[in-house]
């Protein structure tokens, strides 16, 4: 396998469209008046699920290309306060943070000058492919989480 066969394997898994439902998907046309419910049994709203993984996305991002970046507490620091975005703006915010981060580790899988295999200097073994393959995996599990959430609240596209 070639580097830019790699590369784009890897592209194709950050963009969540293999197998599973992508991120726009799972956001799409969801009533504003559903984004802070958590049905019942359920530990999620879909706001703090987006939210959460804005965040987590941002942190894996920032880590990647960035020595001096600081990951928040975890847990507590990758979830945000609410069940609820806190004022109108923020769900729109949230989506397009999220895109905007995700585009972003895209262009650094694609950019033939990162060496995907190489150590991050700053870190304790991890390499670029190493967190995309990460982060990839935590955006398919948690957009599976906002799909089963939709589906609970009835407001999931029937099939």
């Amino acid at each position: 396998m070639s580097d830019q066969q790699l590369r784009q394997h890897v592209l194709n898994l950050l963009s969540g469209r293999g197998a599973h439902v992508d991120f726009d998907a799972a956001v799409a046309d969801l009533p504003k008046h559903l984004r802070g419910r958590k049905p019942e049994g359920v530990p999620h709203s879909p706001w703090r699920l987006v939210e959460h993984l804005r965040i987590a996305q941002w942190d894996i991002l920032e880590f990647s290309r960035n020595a001096r970046h600081v990951s928040p507490e975890f847990p507590k620091g990758y979830w945000p306060a609410g069940d609820a975005p806190p004022n109108e703006k923020a769900w729109d915010e949230a989506v397009a943070a999220f895109r905007t981060d995700l585009e972003a580790m895209q262009q650094l899988v694609l950019d033939p000058a990162t060496d995907l295999l190489a150590r991050i200097p700053h870190g304790d073994g991890q390499t670029i492919l190493r967190e995309a393959l990460v982060l990839a995996d935590h955006n398919a599990y948690h957009v599976g989480q906002l799909v089963v959430v939709r589906r609970a609240l009835g407001a999931w596209p029937e099939e």
